[in-house]
């Protein structure tokens, strides 16, 4: 059955109602729905009539956030919403839309915007003589409230809108009068880093929040729903990621976009473009059990990386033949179940032989010798901090015996996003990187160009505890322009910071890319056994840098080289 939801015959442009047979009104003034719950409640009392395709009336939603969220999706099962023309905008700064426990659910060409945004933009007017610290003036029509006194900044090119500096991290920000700002660097981002640096007229973006009812992150969430269809869904901004989905199963996006809104369709008179998009990741996947599909989608501008797939590692602190001791990265529970195959890692980077769980129990809370190892890690804070992530320990059986060290991780097989798929994208001009991948699928025929970290990028990192390795993948004809970063890394660092032996990744095919305008190596490969490389076409430039600490983290012989292999095999 199909509804078609149309506003009634008023002629007045000042005030219309819309009154559907399932009994309720939502009165709109200029042809814009205005009461808080119009949006959701066209949907929801949709449903109850028993409706699967609805069909949403054109205009701007102005939505007000309840609960935290502007519009919650939750159970619903084979249910198409189409919402051509239809604009909703989010008037804090939290969460868009969830997504839970949703079958078959298609949501078509529907634009999602804040106002006020999540971020704002200033010109620098003044700098100290080291570029410690600049001074912005905030942009008219950006936020000038909800700027944090801690947090990231990016500094963009005033005459081209470009990316000039990467991110500056734990940044000091201080409100001096007449919406000017005193921003103060972190030390370690004083020294020459062989970028260039912040010139007055340029332009510095940073998060703001305005959030009175309490925030929560993301701009479309997911979580264990099968089978989403999200089809021309467009975000021009998000207080975090753009599209996270969390434990889901065989998602597909088609021509969805994340890019800056063009001035001349904003939301109110700015006097200059938006700098950015969004404050984070465009599209994010964690623990999916069959990996998502992104079709001719877009996503520039952001604030962090492109598209990203993945899932969580544990960390084993003991292990006796079959059983092992883990703490689980996740507080209240592991993402292992009973039957799960799992990838096992030891602390200097082999991978073992497959095996399957066959029980798990609670196993106490972390111990003051575990704390200590972690104290000694190279990983992130969160994770090893006392209010960290690790806390919660778990006894695990296997189906056989392992020799793991401290320090060794394990990950679920089927929850890191296998089978994804990334074809046909346009993406980048962002601060990270276009692609990270951690799982098994196809990277094919998208076209990269000005990311500041890698292009393309398959490896497990055990910085963030982010599973695993790629065993199957196919990189394919990829066209690869004016990275700052290493265009195609296939590569593992193993707990102990070292690199990883050969068979951490298995059947990586790097065939047909055009890569140009980039640094050398242009392919780097490390860690792989049945490495294929075919008909690449490459042109870098060699007198082009990558950034000191990019280059860091790959131990990258100072030769030149076009394409750099290290610990791979072609068996």
């Amino acid at each position: 059955m199909r509804r078609q939801i149309s506003w009634g015959a008023s002629a007045s442009a000042v005030s219309r109602c819309l009154t559907l047979a399932v009994s309720f009104s939502v009165c709109a003034s200029l042809g814009m729905p205005a009461n808080a719950a119009d949006l959701s409640t066209i949907i929801v009392e949709a449903i109850a009539a028993g409706e699967k395709r609805i069909v949403i009336p054109p205009g701007q939603y102005r939505v007000e956030p309840q609960d935290r969220e502007h519009l919650r999706l939750e159970g619903l099962r084979d249910v198409e919403i189409i919402a051509n023309g239809v604009e909703l905008i989010c008037t804090q700064t939290t969460r868009a839309i969830t997504i839970k426990d949703c079958h078959n659910l298609t949501i078509r060409s529907l634009t999602i915007d804040y106002d006020p945004l999540p971020f704002t933009q200033g010109r620098i007017v003044a700098s100290s003589a080291d570029h410690a610290t600049v001074t912005f003036e905030i942009v008219n029509g950006y936020p000038t409230e909800g700027i944090p006194e801690g947090t990231k900044i990016e500094i963009f090119d005033g005459a081209t809108d470009s990316l000039r500096t990467n991110t500056y991290y734990g940044a000091k920000t201080k409100l001096i009068g007449d919406n000017r700002f005193l921003i103060t660097k972190p030390a370690q981002f004083r020294q020459d880093r062989g970028e260039l640096e912040p010139q007055i007229g340029d332009i510095v973006v940073v998060r703001a929040n305005h959030a009175p009812g309490g925030s929560i992150p993301h701009a479309v969430y997911m979580q264990g729903s099968e089978n989403l269809l999200l089809e021309g869904v467009t975000l021009y901004a998000a207080p975090v990621f753009g599209f996270l989905e969390v434990g889901c199963n065989g998602t597909v996006y088609r021509g969805c976009v994340v890019d800056r809104r063009p001035l001349a369709s904003d939301l109110k008179p700015r006097g200059h473009r938006r700098i950015r998009s969004l404050n984070a990741d465009a599209f994010h996947s964690k623990s999916a059990q069959v990996g998502p599909q992104y079709l001719a989608c877009v996503a520039k501008h952001q604030g962090d990386d492109a598209f990203a797939v993945n899932g969580h590692y544990h960390l084993i602190t003991a292990g006796s033949g079959s059983t092992l001791r883990v703490l689980g990265k996740r507080d209240g529970g592991i993402e292992l179940a009973v039957a799960d195959p799992v990838e096992l890692v030891t602390y200097d980077g082999h991978r073992l032989p497959e095996a399957t769980i066959l029980a798990i129990e609670p196993d106490g809370a972390i111990g003051a010798s575990e704390r200590e190892f972690l104290q000694s890690q190279h990983m992130h804070a969160g994770l090893k901090n006392t209010n960290g992530m690790l806390n919660d320990a778990y006894r695990i059986t296997l189906d056989r015996s392992v020799d793991v060290p401290i320090g060794s991780v394990i990950a679920s097989m089927n929850r890191v996003g296998n089978g994804f798929r990334i074809e046909g994208c346009t993406l980048g001009e962002n601060r990270s990187r276009g692609i990270l991948v951690k799982s098994s699928g196809v990277i094919k025929n998208n076209t990269i160009t000005g990311t500041w970290g890698e292009a393309i990028k398959v490896a497990p990192e055990w910085w963030w505890l982010e599973a695993g390795n790629s065993v199957d993948v196919t990189i394919e004809g990829n066209t690869i322009r004016n990275t700052r970063g290493i265009p195609i890394a296939v590569f593992a660092l193993a707990g102990n910071g070292e690199i990883s032996p050969a068979g951490a990744h298995e059947d990586i095919v790097i065939r047909g890319n055009r890569i140009a305008d980039s640094p050398a190596p242009a392919i780097y490969v490390t860690s792989t056994r049945g490495l294929t490389l075919d008909g690449n076409d490459i042109g870098i430039q060699v007198n082009r840098k990558i950034f000191p600490w990019v280059a860091s983290r790959y131990q990258l012989d100072s030769r030149p080289d076009v394409v750099e292999l290290i610990n791979t095999t072609d068996d």
